[in-house]
């Protein structure tokens, strides 16, 4: 299975994923070791293990693709600004009646 492909496709979903742990928003700063943990994380939730080492160079590769399609901007060798907006998470709509 090609993990980059299914992280490529899935962006705002996986962005989602990550959102609920960490603070994503637009112009926001993210971190290598929080990709990396989200990606280690979100596919231990598909009951899919990989090791440290196939999630870091999984991490490398989706941060070179969202470099170049320019939804991040390298701030350091670790760190990179989100150039894109998340949608909020929703996880219970409630509904307001009248009485």
């Amino acid at each position: 299975m090609n993990y980059l492909n299914e992280l490529t496709a899935n962006k705002e979903i996986f962005f989602k994923f990550m959102k609920e742990k960490y603070p994503i928003f637009f112009n926001s700063n993210i971190f290598f070791r929080d990709i990396l943990y989200s990606i280690k994380s979100y596919f231990e939730r598909k009951d899919k293990f990989l090791s440290y080492a196939q999630c870091e160079k999984l991490a490398i590769d989706y941060i070179n693709y969202l470099e170049n399609s320019s939804e991040l901007k390298k701030v350091s060798n670790n760190a990179w600004k989100v150039n894109f907006f998340v949608n909020p998470v929703v996880s219970k709509v409630e509904t307001v009646g009248k009485e």
